[in-house]
């Protein structure tokens, strides 16, 4: 009889540290999924691409062009691809301009007559932010002023997305630079309506690309 209790209580003893092992198991495995989740897509560095397009003429006729050199930091991955994209900040040297004008001129005047026009535009910076109801937006710094583009997104694939956006120059005080490429580029803006217009308002465009883990 005492060599039965003796291996019923073995047994007991056996089962309770085996139930305490699979419980740390399952506890490490679930903390371990949690943190997976948290933090399952990156983003692609080099996939970032930003492209923009001016206006010119009271017809509002479209100049596009795009900035080759994006610098990001502040990538820290999230759950989902939006999540990822939260808080990344940004910042663009306007050098990389690149508006594949055949003639070579417009380029270097929108460099002079409009960047130069303002302050500290050696780079346009800025973060990229999602609220909790999963809009998106951009603070940007330009011309020494800091201001809010709200932005529309688009699911491109499972792991690209694109935002579009539009910036009013005169909330970043940049008025006075429209005036001047305006007037460095007077003829060139001109409309049959005999009228040189250069527009405050540029579209933004952005596309990224994400990767799991």
């Amino acid at each position: 009889m005492r060599q039965l209790t003796s291996i019923a209580a073995c047994l007991i003893l056996l089962f309770t540290v085996s139930c305490k092992e699979t419980k740390k198991e399952e506890k490490a495995n679930a903390e371990a999924e949690v943190e997976s989740s948290t933090e399952q897509y990156r983003l692609v560095q080099d996939s970032v691409k930003v492209s923009f397009t001016a206006y010119k003429t009271t017809e509002k006729l479209p100049v596009g062009g795009q900035f080759k050199e994006i610098k990001i930091t502040n990538s820290n991955g999230g759950a989902t691809p939006l999540e990822t994209l939260n808080g990344v900040e940004f910042s663009i040297p306007v050098s990389s301009l690149f508006t594949n004008d055949a003639t070579g001129t417009r380029d270097p005047k929108i460099l002079e007559f409009f960047f130069g026009a303002m302050n500290d535009t050696e780079l346009i910076s800025g973060v990229f932010n999602v609220n909790e109801s999963g809009e998106s937006s951009i603070d940007v710094t330009l011309n020494g002023e800091t201001s809010t583009i709200p932005l529309t997104q688009k699911k491109v694939s499972e792991t690209a997305l694109a935002f579009d956006g539009v910036m009013n120059l005169e909330n970043w005080d940049a008025l006075a630079a429209v005036s001047s490429i305006n007037k460095a580029c007077e003829a060139l803006h001109t409309g049959k309506d005999g009228v040189s217009k250069t527009w405050s308002e540029v579209a933004v465009h952005a596309e990224v690309v994400v990767e799991k883990n």
